[in-house]
């Protein structure tokens, strides 16, 4: 029965995808409301991924000192070591993690208080493509917003780890600076921005599924912006060992 079901998910899941990646009828309609969810979904985020970045960033540099006090190791191993575990993992799959929460349930909460009040039926009656109204310039401007969290998160983390540098006597500011140069891979850039663009994507569009087909009034939305959190957090640490797999091999 659970198989059944989620086959017939899956499948409604990339059917509701064939109809939300069409040709907008009117562009620059798209590309005003690709704007707005940029702002809404992207610049919002900021402040959040700030936040947590600078906490993280700090946590990890004085977790990688308590754990690596060792002679044989070099000190600057611990800003090298905050710099690769923010690169690899933090700053994409740990961030769309958070992401998840905030971004997707906003968009099925959203998405699922227009079903419940019928506005997405009055879009079909007018005879719109209501999910390609409605999902795709969420997706688009998630999509092109996320390197600009990627990038911030990378950032602000490394800002963390320096302020504990800088406020303690865990490690020094030189020797953290040179631990974060130190044998620098330039793919974990690229290898971080490719994570994040699959998982922006699975986090909007999901959202978006889950919102789109409540059936039901406010508490149906509830349980679809829990469910759409739970889908996407999942999906994410299962594309997160496919892509590790596929790219760092």
């Amino acid at each position: 029965m659970l198989i059944t079901s989620s086959l017939v998910t899956f499948g409604r899941y990339w059917l509701f995808m064939k109809r939300v990646f069409t040709a907008p009828d009117r562009w620059r309609v798209f590309f005003r409301r690709t704007v707005l969810e940029i702002s809404k979904l992207g610049v919002d985020s900021i402040p959040l991924v700030i936040v947590i970045s600078l906490f993280i960033g700090a946590v990890i540099t004085i977790q990688m000192k308590l754990n690596t006090s060792n002679p044989l190791i070099p000190a600057y191993s611990v800003g090298l070591a905050t710099r690769d575990i923010v690169l690899l993992e933090f700053s994409n799959s740990i961030l769309c993690l958070i992401l998840a929460g905030k971004v997707g349930s906003n968009i099925a909460s959203e998405i699922g208080t227009m079903r419940a009040t019928e506005q997405i039926d009055a879009l079909d009656i007018m005879g719109v493509n209501s999910a390609n109204f409605l999902v795709l310039p969420k997706v688009v401007g998630f999509l092109l917003f996320m390197p600009v969290l990627v990038a911030l998160c990378i950032f602000t983390s490394m800002v963390g780890g320096y302020f504990v540098a800088l406020f303690t006597d865990i490690i020094s500011v030189s020797k953290y600076i040179y631990g974060l140069q130190a044998y620098f891979n330039e793919w974990y850039v690229w290898y971080g921005f490719i994570k994040s663009f699959v998982f922006a994507y699975i986090i909007a569009s999901v959202a978006s599924f889950y919102g789109y087909y409540v059936k039901g009034g406010a508490l149906e939305v509830g349980k679809a912006s829990t469910n759409a959190v739970v889908a996407s957090s999942i999906l994410i640490l299962l594309a997160d060992v496919i892509l590790t797999k596929l790219l760092l091999q």
